[in-house]
């Protein structure tokens, strides 16, 4: 029975990853860019919510909500400030960029603030379920209701409005979305406001989940998110989320196997075979790109 509460622990994890995941795959979906500084806005956005909820003194969805603004403005302000003047630019000189992006976000806030980590105040209610004879946290469950509902959110924001509408023709040929009259500045700006956003909830959440956060925190998922998008395939959205899930249920499992140490080389072996015997993912399909 405890597979069932491994399973439940896995979706809940790989659900932080999902959410990380749609912002690389949004971005790279629109100007072919990996942003690689995207794991630290997901740091940032945990450090907002641990602010918002231990000073504040505010509830778990005033600081999801305070965190989210205020990483979708940082995406907006890392987008106009480093990749704006980039877009035509090699990929290796707006990859470059990118790291140096993230290193300038991790240890400015270690100036800022030090390098100290700090333990996430507990908001939720922390009780325990049995089912099947398996024992289940509520914060699990809780956890992956609002990832869930967020990815939903987002499908709906792609699918149904205007500027989702944008974002899918810019992704399709920025040129001719462009001609069509479609602000295609304004739409690279909002895809990198949304894709933050996300990663600031993913950010609280995970706080939420592991208690500690520390400034260099979001090296590592956001590298194993970065697996989870190319796992489902870059630049698609239910991709992204697949993959996600897919990763965080294959690190719960290799931990509960008794192969805890090889719980993070497990997302890096996942990528090598990824790229070796389907590069495109689990939704992508092969293209043909002209040179």
């Amino acid at each position: 029975m405890d597979w069932i509460q491994q399973i439940i622990n896995g979706i809940s994890l790989g659900s932080i990853y999902a959410l990380i995941a749609l912002g690389y795959t949004m971005v790279y979906g629109i100007i072919r860019l990996i942003n690689f500084a995207h794991g630290d806005v997901f740091m940032v956005g945990a450090f907002i919510g641990f602010y918002a909820i231990k000073y504040a003194g505010l509830g778990f969805f005033p600081a999801l909500i305070i965190a989210m603004v205020i990483c979708a403005l940082l995406g907006v302000v890392i987008e106009r400030i480093a990749y704006k003047r980039l877009r035509n630019a090699s990929r290796i000189a707006a990859l470059i960029t990118a790291i140096g992006v993230s290193l300038l976000i991790e240890y400015g806030t270690i100036y800022l603030r030090g390098a100290q980590p700090e333990a996430f105040p507990q908001v939720l209610p922390s009780e325990s379920f049995h089912f099947l004879g398996a024992t289940i946290s509520s914060t699990s469950l809780f956890i992956l209701c609002v990832s869930v509902v967020l990815m939903i959110i987002l499908q709906f924001i792609v699918r149904r409005t205007k500027i989702g509408k944008a974002m899918r023709a810019v992704s399709h040929d920025a040129e001719a979305a462009r001609l069509m009259g479609i602000n295609v500045d304004r739409t690279i700006s909002a895809t990198f406001a949304i894709g933050s956003a996300l990663a600031g909830a993913a950010g609280v959440i995970f706080g939420i989940y592991y208690t500690k956060i520390e400034p260099l925190m979001g090296v590592i998922p956001g590298l194993k998110a970065f697996v989870a998008a190319v796992l489902g395939g870059i630049g698609i959205i239910p991709g992204a989320a697949i993959g996600g899930f897919v990763l965080g249920l294959v690190e719960t499992l290799v931990s509960a196997l008794g192969y805890s140490n090889w719980r993070d080389a497990a997302a890096f072996i996942i990528l090598i075979l990824i790229l070796i015997f389907k590069p495109s993912g689990i939704l992508g399909k092969n293209t043909r790109e002209k040179v």
